[in-house]
């Protein structure tokens, strides 16, 4: 069953208006039908990896486990899976905005492949490494200590807040190479994304009173974050669970701008909080 939750813009604190929040529990691939064309500027999306099914294991309080987060996990053509959404992804993003796509070895070569195969214009893979990445049990791999994040484009024209990124990193270039903490997650969902990688993208990708899209919303970060830095956000989520989740963190959130309107423009980057280096 549909259910949309809309947060309206109203003054917020006597200093600025609040964005508007779009929450929609449903699937991804019946909702973006249903936006608008060219009415978003930045698009965050964390798909399913396709790790869960019978013989797939993982380890839990020490113990092989099955792996099975969900049944959105489990996807019989992860490749057709990813053109179709990002088909719909590509008609709703504006001219100038991008796009950032989040995976793993298990999905992001096809994520590659499709980005390519819809003619987008690949303007980066970030590459998040995780120092203290959970480490293995076994001892015949490499500990996967990093997520690959595709940024693309519609064109070699898109918004891209370059002096704010140097100010992020001290006043150099900032490099594809991020090295950010994995987080204690806030909510049960088992690929909760820390609150610091979401900042980066979406102060660097946007700007104020821009609209951001999450089709996999899933506890809702990408939306926490978005309404503090007063960005308008949808969020669509297929699990009600998650949703309920993504829908209590997003309206206990308040606006960051409130304590430091300016924010964007400082010349100090230490006053943004979010991680340096």
């Amino acid at each position: 069953m549909r259910n949309i939750l809309k947060l309206q813009k109203k003054e917020y604190m006597g200093v600025n208006k609040m964005p508007e929040i779009k929450l929609i529990l449903g699937d991804c691939l019946v909702e973006l039908r249903k936006l608008k064309a060219e009415s978003v500027d930045l698009i965050f999306a964390d798909p399913p990896y396709n790790l869960s099914g019978e013989n797939h294991r993982t380890v839990h309080a020490g113990k092989p486990v099955k792996l099975d987060k969900g049944d959105w996990d489990k996807i019989d053509n992860i490749h057709e899976f990813n053109l179709k959404w990002i088909k719909e992804c590509i008609r709703v993003l504006k001219p100038h905005g991008t796009i950032w796509i989040s995976g793993t070895l298990h999905n992001h070569p096809s994520i590659g492949m499709a980005l390519k195969e819809l003619g987008l214009w690949i303007i980066n893979d970030v590459v998040w490494y995780k120092p203290n990445a959970t480490p293995l049990l076994s001892k015949n791999r490499f500990v996967p200590s990093t997520e690959i994040i595709w940024v693309a484009s519609k064109s070699k024209k898109y918004y891209f807040n370059y002096e704010l990124a140097k100010k992020i990193n001290k006043g150099k270039q900032m490099r594809n190479l991020w090295i950010i903490k994995a987080k204690r997650h806030i909510t049960p969902h088992p690929t909760e994304k820390p609150e610091e990688l979401l900042e980066r993208i979406i102060l660097i990708g946007s700007k104020k009173d821009n609209t951001i899209l999450d089709p996999f919303m899933g506890s809702g970060t990408t939306g926490v974050v978005a309404k503090k830095y007063n960005r308008n956000f949808i969020g669509i989520e297929i699990d009600p669970k998650y949703f309920q989740y993504a829908k209590e963190r997003v309206e206990k959130t308040g606006l960051e701008i409130s304590l430091f309107p300016n924010f964007e423009d400082f010349e100090d980057a230490k006053q943004l909080k979010i991680p340096i280096g």
